[in-house]
């Protein structure tokens, strides 16, 4: 651990989570800077997965494994469509690291997707929370790349866009419910 990680405020997951679902800028800063929080990113990234596959229970996806995978590949992907958006086009300074990390954080949300379950509510409940992880990936984007609101939204579209792309693609082929 250099000098710089020392400074870095160590809060449990939990609470990162819970800072990053509300949309909190001081956590997305956190998890930026952190570079140990990249597991933790992914383990958000996993329960988010876990979390949509249990929503999907009833809807005769066998998929957990390829909710995993896809959920993971889609994360990389998403982190890595932004960085390059992100840094060649609006000239945004970060990692692909930092955005693994703050994007891995931004589908803290997702882990309420088991509420899809109910029967009636289901795609309502995953249509709010698909937007809600939306907005905080445009704050984690924000925030990793140092710019301002508009680029980050932007830089967003293009990348979810392409995540869902490649979501869908790999749910097909691994056979996970999409709704």
């Amino acid at each position: 651990m250099d000098a710089m990680d020392a400074t870095i405020p160590r809060r449990s997951i939990v609470d990162r989570m819970r800072g990053a679902a509300m949309f909190d800028v001081a956590t997305y800063e956190e998890v930026e800077a952190d570079t140990s929080a990249t597991g933790q990113a992914a383990v958000v990234v996993v329960l988010a997965a876990i979390a949509a596959a249990i929503g999907n229970a009833f809807r005769g996806g066998p998929g957990i494994l390829g909710g995993l995978v896809s959920s993971l590949i889609g994360w990389a992907v998403w982190s890595g469509i932004t960085y390059i958006v992100g840094t060649r086009v609006f000239k945004g300074t970060a990692t692909w690291g930092e955005l693994l990390r703050t994007l891995g954080f931004a589908q803290a949300p997702g882990v309420l997707m088991v509420a899809a379950i109910v029967p009636v509510l289901g795609v309502l409940v995953k249509i709010v929370i698909w937007l809600w992880m939306l907005g905080t990936g445009i704050v984690a984007i924000r925030q990793a790349l140092d710019f301002d609101t508009g680029k980050a939204v932007m830089t967003a579209l293009v990348g979810w866009l392409a995540s869902i792309v490649v979501f869908w693609v790999l749910a097909g082929i691994f056979g996970a419910a999409l709704f």
